[in-house]
């Protein structure tokens, strides 16, 4: 059983991770307003939020897989506390303030229509804060966090999160009403 739970354990968080990766991703394409590979804007909208829900559960599956993997040394304690591991504290406890930021994310995604749109938008930007938080459990307390192929993948992760950060941040990323009608305008014959 302790190899089994260590195997899940590992392999659910770094699928846990890249599902994060790939709506941080899709949530900056369905902000900018526009359709991503061929898909309306509310699609890429709901491919966000289930991405977001299925590495929610990878990550569920993680925490429990590992709390109970003795091997682990992980109580429920460590679970809401950071820092306070017995296995690598540091990392460990990134990885508690990354669930921390997490839970916080899906709480407020799942009380939106209780809380407010301001509420619910100001408690998403904690995303920005937990991937790279998470990156680093990964990458420090993993077993495998500093093989060749999970840098590789690691590293690739980082480049297409920072590009799509800059482009969040660059006066070109949200379509408006107003740049549709002038590339209309560009296109038609004068």
């Amino acid at each position: 059983m302790n190899e089994a739970a260590w195997a899940v354990g590992r392999v659910s968080g770094f699928v846990a991770l890249f599902l994060f990766t790939g709506s941080v991703l899709l949530g900056i394409a369905s902000r900018s307003g526009r359709p991503v590979f061929g898909l309306p804007r509310f699609s890429v909208t709901l491919l966000h939020r289930n991405v977001a829900l299925l590495g929610t559960v990878f990550l569920a599956l993680h925490v429990g897989t590992l709390l109970l993997d003795p091997l682990a040394r992980l109580n429920p304690i460590d679970l809401l506390v950071p820092f306070l591991g017995a296995f690598r504290p540091f990392w460990q406890g990134l990885g508690t303030v990354a669930l921390d930021l997490v839970l916080a994310v899906v709480i407020t995604a799942f009380l939106r229509h209780r809380i407010g749109q301001r509420a619910f938008k100001a408690a998403h930007w904690f995303t920005y804060v937990a991937w790279p938080v998470a990156l680093a459990h990964a990458v420090g307390n993993g077993t495998n966090g500093t093989d060749k192929l999970f840098l590789v993948s690691a590293a690739a992760s980082v480049a297409a999160v920072a590009g799509a950060v800059l482009w969040r941040l660059s006066p070109t990323f949200l379509e408006t009403a107003r740049a549709r009608q002038s590339l209309a305008g560009e296109e038609r014959p004068r």
